[in-house]
């Protein structure tokens, strides 16, 4: 039977191109103290940051740890990490490295990464950085659905282009304690069917999620971006997914 635990604090983490104003949205329509969630932009993504085009993955993944140090995170209070996209690599290192600190953790239209995985592993190493590219472009790499012009316009406007050493650097995975984490997969723009069906046939996007011992799945059908297309329906999941303990 699935109890429930008390005001988890709930790390919201958008993927490649996004920072914390991603999520705004979904903010106003969490009815959890607002306190306990912390809508966090990851190094390499912040366009004020001089700097931020030499940012990896293991900066990142040491700014969601300095998170949990920062709001009381620990083993008697851990955290439920909910992560978009291509925030998967760094959460996925974060879960190897102190997998004890999440309570949870909520994939939206993403999932973990498998051991040495690389984003752009062709990505030449003189290019500091990656540009959103054109909505045209976009489409063809993710659903743009339910997204309306002034939303693209918006994520035009704010995307930050995302830091070479992020895309190139293999995600190092050596502990197995991450596949014991309780996982909530929000399928968006693929049925969460699909995505099982894809995960037992060891598809190399999919495959490790085959892995995960405590696993539950919602289906949110929209686009790759449901913090914009259905931000109600995606704050009612987060929290549905914090709230489990089983």
């Amino acid at each position: 039977m699935t109890t429930t635990t008390s005001s988890p604090t709930i790390i919201l983490i958008a993927g490649h191109w996004l920072g914390a104003w991603a999520w705004d949205e979904v903010l106003e329509h969490l009815t959890t103290d607002r306190s306990d969630v912390i809508a966090m932009t990851l190094p390499g993504l912040d366009g004020d940051d001089p700097s931020r085009a030499a940012k990896t993955l293991d900066d990142q993944a040491a700014a969601v740890l300095d998170v949990f140090v920062r709001f009381g995170v620990s083993e008697d209070r851990p955290a439920t990490i909910v992560a978009h996209s291509g925030a998967n690599a760094p959460v996925s290192l974060v879960l190897d490295r102190r997998p004890e600190l999440v309570h949870r953790v909520v994939w939206v239209d993403s999932g973990p990464v498998a051991p040495g995985s690389v984003f752009a592993p062709d990505l030449p190493e003189g290019v500091d950085e990656l540009p959103l590219p054109s909505l045209d472009a976009l489409a063809q790499q993710a659903s743009l659905e339910g997204l309306s012009a002034k939303v693209l316009e918006r994520f035009r406007d704010r995307a930050v282009p995302e830091p070479g050493p992020v895309l190139r650097q293999p995600v190092e995975l050596t502990n197995d304690a991450r596949r014991r984490v309780r996982t909530t997969l929000v399928c968006c723009s693929i049925p969460s069917a699909q995505v099982l069906e894809l995960a037992r046939a060891g598809h190399a996007v999919f495959a490790e999620v085959a892995n995960i011992e405590h696993l539950d799945v919602i289906d949110l059908p929209t686009g790759h971006w449901p913090m914009w297309s259905r931000p109600r329906d995606l704050a009612r999941a987060i929290q549905s997914a914090a709230s489990r303990t089983s």
